[in-house]
């Protein structure tokens, strides 16, 4: 995990046998609900999988980049604006942001 004091970068939030080696999805929303309540939305950048949008109050916007590639100039403009008009909602919000192995975005 690193964090700013707006942007967290994190692995995938998993669940099942992976989340014994990956972030478990219960305690990633467990730490932003309690640390940052109503002010966080997450950005899968992960095409591979994708997860139920509940655990994070359907603050869940996914982006499709293939793991290891470069992303479409199209999917990083969509991406920054939406990240831009989010940030600029509230002084409090920020963005917990991950792709599958934390690394690669």
């Amino acid at each position: 995990v690193f964090s700013t004091d707006r942007v967290i970068a994190m692995s995938f939030p998993s669940s099942g046998k992976q989340s014994f080696y990956r972030n478990p999805i219960e305690e990633v929303a467990r730490f932003l609900d309690t640390k940052h309540a109503g002010h966080y939305k997450v950005y899968n950048l992960c095409s591979e999988k994708g997860y139920d949008p509940k655990y994070f109050h359907y603050r869940v916007e996914r982006i499709f980049i293939d793991d290891h590639n470069v992303p479409a100039l199209q999917d990083m403009l969509q991406f920054t604006a939406s990240v831009r008009e989010w940030m600029n909602q509230d002084e409090k919000n920020i963005i917990a942001i991950h792709c599958k192995g934390g690394k690669g975005k």
